[in-house]
């Protein structure tokens, strides 16, 4: 396990933290603050379990079934029953990543005091993902209302000894079980546990902050393959100078194109048509406009982070605990302002992706490629150089656009009707995870594209940012020549997008990109 340490406290968690739990496994300690807040607001869910009048979520049925008021006798039952029923996933596992960062968002808004737990419940959060014990959750199940329900459910049902878990090298065991040989105890759920623990937006929540920690990356790269592609396409650096940009200014515009500006500087390409007697007095739109798109795709993922930062933020349950100690009902679970960007996200994934394919194209067209092979072949005839390559990417981007359909415009009304309008918020974040591991193939294979294309222009040399690049992609896959099996050459290039190798190359060199 990592030694690193999240500490989960009153407050919310950070996108560092959520990142440093779901992929580097870092250990997760609740405050003593936290502890104390926890048990002190635990005081006033018992103290309501005692009365006569029925309190929702303490002494009642859920959803539609709410009017009917539960004898005390029959309240532990009553939870167990709740999170029985509610783990009614199905489909493929869920990532693992996914599923940690939904376990530390929950016990964020446990260790707020707000929910009514008991102290124990929330610690046995935080030592299983300690111990890196994962519950099995399954794709299907949320509607992105009341929260992601049995997605939550099926977490607590490993809680409660129940269903299984994963342990961090993988295997599949029963989690009484695994617990058990980490000397952890189940919980047995008290008045309200069970309902604090499965109403909230903490999957789709989780999934968008990984998303926009991804995104960043994926951001910075979409410049690098924009500058690569203009280089070896002969195109012109002019259009990206900054006082054109402030004619227009979007602040993630103005970044994307001095990205590509330092990514260029000292082309020996760029320069070899510079002169007035260069006849183009225009690029084509997916060379010229790259800034705009990319600035736009930044600009997109700023407001997507504002929403996360306050959704971060927020205690979500119902009922809740305020501060002088009443118990209420509120609409907080509700994921329609965390669907939306998820949904606007899928929008930028898509288009990033479609400007990166038609830049791609360029290079394969020997009418618009300005004197480079056909589809960049060796011996074109013989040979069929790059051209399927861009056929991987039209069937990807063809996917994207179909996964930019947003799913926040669809509702399937529930429980009999209590649960009349939902934001299917989870099916949002499902499409946009699909759709940055498209992206990130479609950007890869236009680097692979550009290397290549940009190592034809021989005896013209690089700039230093995009040379620095090809090096990295050469250590993993052959430079021009007769065709060769190119499934593994891309694959070894999306590896390296997918994990920053290629931005960090740029990077080596040119300095931070933003």
């Amino acid at each position: 396990m990592s030694d690193s340490k999240v500490v989960v406290g009153v407050g919310p968690v950070s996108f560092d933290d959520v990142v440093a739990v779901a992929r580097r496994d870092a250990q997760v300690v609740i405050s003593a603050e936290a502890l104390e807040v926890v048990a002190s607001s635990r005081v006033h869910i018992e103290a309501l379990a005692e009365q006569a009048t029925p309190v929702y979520g303490v002494s009642t049925g859920f959803g539609a079934l709410a009017t009917r008021h539960i004898p005390h006798e029959k309240r532990a039952q009553l939870q167990r029953s709740l999170i029985r029923s509610h783990a009614a996933g199905t489909g493929d596992e869920v990532e693992r990543e996914v599923i940690r960062a939904m376990m530390l968002l929950r016990l964020s808004t446990l260790a707020t005091g707000r929910t009514g737990v008991r102290t124990e419940t929330a610690q046995l959060y935080a030592d299983l993902l300690s111990a890196g014990l994962t519950p099995v959750v399954y794709e299907y199940g949320s509607l992105g209302c009341s929260g992601d329900l049995a997605p939550l459910a099926h977490v607590a049902l490993a809680v409660m000894g129940e269903g299984h878990v994963r342990t961090a090298d993988g295997t599949l065991k029963p989690s009484r079980e695994a617990m058990a040989e980490r000397g952890l105890a189940p919980v047995t759920f008290a008045e309200k546990e069970g309902l604090a623990l499965i109403n909230g937006t903490d999957g789709m929540l989780g999934q968008l902050v990984l998303a926009l920690t991804d995104l960043e990356n994926l951001f910075k790269l979409a410049d690098v393959a924009a500058a690569m592609s203009v280089e070896g396409q002969l195109g012109t650096d002019r259009v990206f100078a900054d006082d054109l940009q402030r004619l227009r200014p979007h602040p993630g515009q103005a970044v994307s194109a001095a990205n590509i500006t330092r990514m260029l500087a000292g082309s020996p390409i760029v320069a070899s048509h510079r002169g007035d007697d260069c006849p183009r007095v225009q690029d084509a739109y997916s060379l010229r406009c790259s800034p705009q798109v990319a600035g736009a795709a930044r600009d997109t993922a700023d407001h997507a982070r504002a929403v996360a930062e306050r959704e971060l933020a927020s205690v979500i349950d119902n009922p809740v605990i305020t501060r002088d100690g009443r118990v209420e009902s509120n609409g907080n679970f509700h994921g329609a302002p965390v669907a939306y960007v998820l949904d606007f996200l899928s929008i930028v994934v898509a288009d990033l992706a479609s400007i990166s394919e038609r830049r791609t194209d360029r290079f394969l067209d020997v009418a618009r490629n300005h004197g480079l092979n056909p589809f960049l072949a060796d011996d074109p005839g013989v040979d069929s150089g790059q051209m399927i390559t861009q056929y991987t990417q039209a069937a990807i981007v063809s996917e994207l656009k179909r996964l930019a359909a947003p799913a926040s415009a669809d509702s399937i009304p529930s429980s009999a009707m209590q649960e009349d309008h939902v934001s299917m918020g989870w099916s949002a974040a499902r499409k946009l995870r699909r759709g940055i591991d498209g992206l990130t193939r479609v950007l890869a294979i236009e680097v692979l594209n550009a290397a290549r294309g940009i190592e034809m222009r021989a005896p013209l040399t690089p700039a230093p940012g995009t040379a620095a690049v090809i090096t990295a992609v050469r250590e993993h896959a052959g430079g021009p020549g007769a065709d060769r099996y190119l499934a593994p050459e891309i694959g070894a290039v999306v590896e390296l997008a997918r994990t920053g190798a290629l931005v960090r190359a740029a990077e080596s060199v040119v300095g931070p990109l933003h």
